[in-house]
């Protein structure tokens, strides 16, 4: 599913107009996004939780030259957990 497919489906759920309805989730994308920038994570009990979780430094390959060793930086990354709600969704 694509985002055309979720605003659409969104719409015929929720009765919004399909302007609405994608804009309720670019607001919910972009509201996501600025909590999980400040540090913090978004939990939708039922759902999952969107969380950032610290990489550490370490070696790689260089895949053009598999002899080379590179360094990849820490980083962060963005994770979603499942809550039990959805995984029993997925499940069934």
């Amino acid at each position: 599913m694509n985002k055309a497919e979720l605003v659409a489906s969104i719409a015929e759920k929720s009765n919004l107009t399909k302007k609405d309805a994608e804009s309720a989730l670019n607001a919910f994308m972009e509201v996501v996004e600025e909590t999980l920038a400040s540090g913090d994570k978004v939990q939708l009990v039922g759902f999952g939780t969107f969380e950032v979780r610290d990489r550490k430094a370490r070696e790689g390959r260089n895949p053009r030259n598999p002899e080379e060793v590179i360094q990849i930086p820490a980083s962060k990354a963005p994770v979603f957990k499942a809550g039990k709600g959805l995984k029993e969704a997925v499940n069934k």
